[in-house]
């Protein structure tokens, strides 16, 4: 096939989804991301330490809207968040004095492991790239970063996804675990 060809596509574009999944989305993204932020600004942010992360954003729209991709099954949500950050810890200490190659190692050094450990999860890159490019408050952490917020902000979502996920009879959560 031409090159240029592969590139008008010639799939159909998804279904659209009724109201009513969109509203199970709607909750267990605003209760995930609000259980995250509320233990960051009761508990944590006093403390200096941290619980939310952008790369969670992305991860709400795969573990509450697209709940049936393998990209927001658990295995590939606390695996690829996890793998991301300890690449992206290491990448920054060891090429932090050159952030742009600490960066661009982080994300897709990430991206290479966890396709070969099968826990590609889109949103590790992002976290992968906040170890790099988070600043002072994010370098301070070292591989404390890896557990406190990366896996357990991850938890929580992963948590209010089991639980919010499997109230409608019309929704099932995780697919599979691992």
């Amino acid at each position: 096939m031409n090159y240029l060809q592969k590139m008008k596509g010639g799939g159909q574009s998804p279904p659209k989804v009724g109201l009513l999944e969109v509203l199970w989305s709607w909750i267990g993204s605003f209760v995930g991301i609000a259980g995250v932020a509320l233990i960051h600004y009761k508990i944590l942010d006093q403390t200096g330490l941290m619980l939310i992360l952008g790369s969670f954003g992305a991860s709400a729209v795969l573990i509450y809207g697209a709940i049936r991709s393998p990209l927001a099954q658990p295995r590939n949500l606390l695996g690829g968040h996890i793998l991301s950050a300890i690449v992206g810890v290491t990448a920054c200490q060891w090429l932090g004095g050159t952030p742009w190659l600490a960066a661009a190692v982080a994300v897709s050094l990430s991206i290479a492991l966890m396709h070969l450990t099968g826990t590609l999860h889109p949103p590790g890159g992002a976290t992968a790239l906040i170890a790099v490019i988070g600043g002072d408050s994010v370098h301070s952490l070292g591989y404390l970063y890896v557990v406190m917020p990366v896996a357990l902000g991850a938890a929580v979502m992963l948590l209010v996804a089991v639980v919010v996920n499997n109230i409608p009879a019309t929704r099932k959560y995780p697919e599979f675990w691992l």
